[in-house]
């Protein structure tokens, strides 16, 4: 992903620090978008977004914690760069833990917020790329039967057929025929991708 696929949503009730920071971003030629409140940014955000969110920790109503929050339940991966003029460091360390990426006290340079939000984008990069990756291999799992996993599973953790006969009480050519239709099933070119894939659909 390109600066040029990524949003930076701006959240923030004060106009002047909007604006502001739009355009610095703007001017590196990163799409931007502006939000005066958590809730309107929350009927505009859809999970597939790109890029991140740059959110004022104290807002009337829904403040930044609780809009990290709301993000998380829905699912919503966007990296998050938390702006505020009230850096408290237990508030910035709960913000950190919460998944935020960065947490910069007002007023911030120009300098400083790029370096962030370039950042912050190579995370969403990073998350997006993950997140296609699990859904991919969590399709091609799904097409297995229950004997089939099962045999998936010691396969990859490195026993033999032999032993995977007499572990699940079956007979070496019934392990060798779930092993093909695995195979094929999956796509897997062999064992070490298997297990790449079982690490990607999160089986391992």
């Amino acid at each position: 992903m390109s600066n040029a696929d990524a949003t930076v949503f701006i959240i923030d009730d004060d106009p002047a620090i909007r604006d502001s920071l739009a355009l610095m971003i703007a001017q590196e030629n990163i799409s931007v978008m502006t939000f005066e409140n958590a809730e309107a940014f929350l009927d505009a955000c859809q999970p597939e977004c790109l890029g991140c969110a740059i959110i004022d920790i104290r807002m009337p109503g829904m403040d930044g914690m609780q809009l990290q929050e709301e993000l998380s339940k829905r699912n919503i991966l966007l990296p998050i760069i938390f702006l505020t003029g009230h850096g408290d460091i237990p508030m910035s360390v709960r913000a950190i833990k919460a998944g935020a990426v960065d947490f910069l006290t007002k007023p911030v340079t120009r300098e400083k917020l790029i370096s962030a939000v370039r950042s912050a984008i190579c995370e969403s990069e990073k998350i997006t790329t993950e997140s296609i990756h699990h859904h991919d291999a969590t399709s091609r799992l799904a097409a297995l039967t229950d004997r089939e996993r099962d045999v998936m599973m010691l396969a990859i953790q490195g026993y033999p057929n032999k032993e995977i006969a007499r572990h699940l009480e079956i007979s070496h050519r019934t392990v060798e025929i779930h092993k093909s239709k695995i195979m094929h099933k999956t796509g897997a070119i062999n064992l070490l991708d298997l297990a790449r894939l079982a690490h990607e659909g999160g089986l391992i």
